[in-house]
């Protein structure tokens, strides 16, 4: 009996198995034994799943109290990120190619540095599916 080892603890469990299954040579206490090991294992994988959960409540809590703030470095963050988006997005496909347009009829001709549009994407399309779900939870009523 072996569990998977890509588990936090599933090498120790494998190892307290394998000293059971050495020491112990009656087979039935030999199941009890590796049973109790498990149980052990499942209510640590339990506990901690817990937690995990316990923590992720209290930071919805610490979003909406900061969503509800007044103070525009509160709770204007976010929207602060998309007009970033915006104005990057502007920059990048209207102000730089009508800009280097206008500088060389002008006899000026220049390049506007490019963005990293990898990471402004990735960015804003986060940012979208995320107003997607909160729109969609609006609509339902559980928002």
């Amino acid at each position: 009996m072996s569990l998977d080892i890509t588990t936090p603890w599933g090498a120790v469990i494998n190892g307290v198995i394998s000293v059971i299954d050495k020491v112990i040579p009656d087979p039935g206490q030999k199941a009890a034994a590796q049973l109790a090991v498990l149980q052990l294992q499942q209510t640590g994988q339990l506990e901690q799943l817990k937690a995990d959960v316990q923590a992720s409540l209290a930071q919805v809590d610490v979003n909406k109290v900061e969503a509800a703030s007044p103070s525009l470095f509160k709770s204007g963050w976010r929207p602060a990120v998309g007009w970033v988006c915006a104005v990057a997005l502007s920059v990048q496909f209207l102000v730089s190619p009508i800009g280097c347009w206008v500088a060389a009829l002008m006899g000026h001709p220049v390049q506007f540095p490019p963005l990293d549009l990898g990471t402004l994407m990735t960015l804003l399309f986060s940012m979208l599916g995320m107003g997607t779900l909160r729109s969609f939870d609006k609509k339902s009523g559980t928002a």
